[in-house]
């Protein structure tokens, strides 16, 4: 019993950071220190979507589940739980290139609206006008 819950808590946790890799940019612009933890996030999360990579959390999740004596599953965490809710075709190249798209530009978005703000809600001569008279 103990590793079907440690499976679905890996799950939870799973399914918040991919919350927080595709939306975590907006709370940087609430809070500019989030993307401290936004940005790797990103990152990583973009990494895996394009080299077709498995997530550690799928493996660590795939475990418990079969510790629990479940069968476990093959293939990604996107794959078994996101593609059937989306798309149910199943998961393609295309389609992780397309996740991982749908993630860099909504980043870029977020992060351009981000760095307007800070650079333009700075006195002018810090912005590096060149100007120190």
């Amino acid at each position: 019993m103990i590793y079907r819950f440690l499976a679905d808590a890996v799950l939870i946790i799973h399914f918040l950071f991919i919350g927080f890799v595709v939306f975590g940019g907006l709370f940087a612009l609430r809070s500019p220190w989030v993307a401290l933890a936004h940005i790797p996030a990103a990152c990583w999360g973009t990494f895996i979507e394009l080299t077709a990579g498995l997530c550690p959390l799928t493996g660590l999740e795939v475990g418990f589940r079969k510790m629990a004596g479940d069968a476990g599953y093959s293939g990604s965490f996107i794959e078994h739980y996101l593609l059937p809710i989306i798309y149910p075709a199943g998961l393609t190249r295309d389609v992780q290139l397309g996740l991982a798209g749908f993630v860099i530009l909504i980043n870029v978005a977020i992060y351009g609206v981000l760095v307007y703000r800070l650079w333009f809600s700075r006195p002018k001569n810090s912005r590096g006008s060149g100007d120190n008279t």
